[in-house]
């Protein structure tokens, strides 16, 4: 028989600050807590998730006192939806912690010498700033705390045996913070234009008029998956709809409806997923309406955005973030630039005015085909993309036909460098590394492995996602 842990609920703790990843921070009797939810300066009760010798995990159970730093968070779905998390603080205090983690980091798992921190830059808006959502269908839908009358904490087990009582309609939505299997109905979302809940909506709605399926991700039934949604600063609109399977006839009925309904899409695409998984990277979308993908700008370069495409999701943050890469690199029009996990080749193109020449080198072989397109796209004739990985392309052989790098640009997923390609950095030793991250831990990680070499100049932080925990920075380093 399985011993139930003791339930610790600790009372009136006050939080005094705010850790990595948007927890706040409180010490109890030398203890610290790492708590979701709550804003330096609250007073609450806590609820202990995770209890270890030096620290614990929690959760706020009940707010005594408010801290005098909230403010009332703007979207009727905070607290439930686990998007925007950091509503209830001002702008400028987000902007705050976000600076004050990038530092820590760097100071603390790098252990380098570094230069001041450059104020960090943040985004002009807060609201409607991203380019791409994604919506999943569901047929269980996330049940509130004031459709089951049930305090905050309760969790997947009591949705389950409640949701048998309840009636359901089928969700549209983000998935609830936690639990796979249940989606947040969405009415209204700030992270992008109103249109995007014009077409959320008026999809849920007819799909519910028409008693079409909901997929249920526990047993791969239901016909309704997904909508993607691309919308452009240059206007252009690109929706994508995923079906389990294929049904034409009342596929074509709600496509039809949807470019009625809104007039404004440029580009319609469908796609059947009929696996267990909701990626569609090894899929083909069929176009429907339109060319089939989107046209975005950066300054005056161009990029075609296909339904699969990564592109940056702020799109005017981005720019931001380019620039800076650009300023960092101090091109003069003589320079080799290397673009490492160069994508579909935004920020190797962005800075090819001011180069001589410009190597792109990315894994995924979709995205180079993309990048290539691009750079024909915006007549750039001196950029070169290969698809493979950096530590087995850079060789010599590579360098003697290209050229050895004056300045590489390295801009790696969460995860960041792989070790060996840093020993390959210090290998090919290139003046100039600009380092653009969107993870400063394990930006600080490489940080230290390339002290061997190059000593850090300047510090940028740049905030793309107003109201998350999730902070850019990007980095100059100079060989020693």
């Amino acid at each position: 028989m399985k011993r139930q842990k003791k339930k610790i609920i600790l009372e009136n703790v006050l939080i005094t600050d705010y850790a990595a990843e948007g927890k706040a921070l409180a010490k109890l009797e030398g203890k610290v807590i790492f708590i979701s939810g709550a804003v330096p300066g609250d007073v609450a009760d806590i609820f202990i998730t995770k209890d270890k010798k030096d620290w614990a995990e929690g959760r706020v159970q009940q707010i005594k006192e408010l801290s005098k730093e909230r403010v009332t968070a703007f979207c009727k779905h905070f607290g439930v939806c686990g998007g925007c998390k950091w509503q209830m603080l001002p702008y400028e205090k987000q902007l705050q912690y976000k600076q004050q983690e990038v530092a820590q980091n760097l100071r603390r798992i790098g252990k380098v010498t570094l230069p001041e921190m450059m104020p960090i830059v943040g985004a002009d808006d807060d609201k409607y700033y991203r380019n791409k959502l994604e919506f999943t269908f569901s047929n269980k839908r996330y049940l509130l705390n004031e459709e089951i009358g049930l305090l905050h904490q309760n969790g997947e087990s009591e949705q389950d045996s409640l949701e048998k009582n309840m009636p359901q309609t089928g969700a549209l939505g983000y998935h609830a913070p936690r639990i796979f299997d249940k989606i947040i109905n969405i009415d209204e979302c700030y992270l992008m234009d109103g249109v995007n809940n014009q077409i959320r909506n008026t999809t849920r709605d007819f799909a519910l008029q028409n008693g079409y399926s909901f997929y249920d991700v526990r047993q791969h039934t239901g016909w309704l998956r997904n909508i993607i949604i691309r919308y452009c600063t240059t206007g252009e609109l690109m929706v994508n709809m995923v079906f389990n399977y294929e049904d034409e006839a009342p596929r074509k009925n709600i496509l039809d409806h949807l470019l009625q309904q809104v007039p404004s899409i440029t580009t319609l695409l469908f796609t059947i997923n009929p696996k267990w998984n909701d990626t569609i990277y090894d899929l083909t979308p069929q176009t429907y309406f339109g060319n089939g993908y989107a046209l975005e700008k950066l300054e005056d370069f161009v990029f075609k955005i296909s339904p699969k495409s990564f592109f940056q999701t702020n799109t005017r943050q981005a720019e931001k973030l380019y620039r800076i890469t650009r300023d960092f690199a101090g091109l003069t029009g003589n320079e080799i630039v290397y673009d490492l996990y160069c994508g579909t080749g935004s920020i190797g193109i962005f800075v090819s005015k001011q180069a001589k020449k410009i190597i792109g080198v990315e894994v995924i072989e979709d995205a180079i085909k993309d990048a290539k397109e691009n750079a024909a796209l915006n007549n750039i004739t001196h950029a070169e993309f290969f698809a493979g990985d950096v530590i087995k392309i850079c060789n010599d052989e590579f360098f003697a036909v290209h050229g050895k790098p004056d300045v590489i640009i390295t801009d790696p997923p969460r995860a960041g460098m792989h070790d060996k390609l840093v020993t390959k950095l210090l290998e090919i030793a290139a003046p100039k590394i600009v380092y653009v991250s969107c993870n400063t831990a394990t930006q600080a990680r490489d940080l230290a492995l390339l002290d061997e070499k190059y000593s850090v100049e300047k510090i940028q932080p740049v905030d793309m996602f107003p109201h998350t925990h999730h902070i850019e920075c990007v980095v100059l380093l100079k060989l020693k």
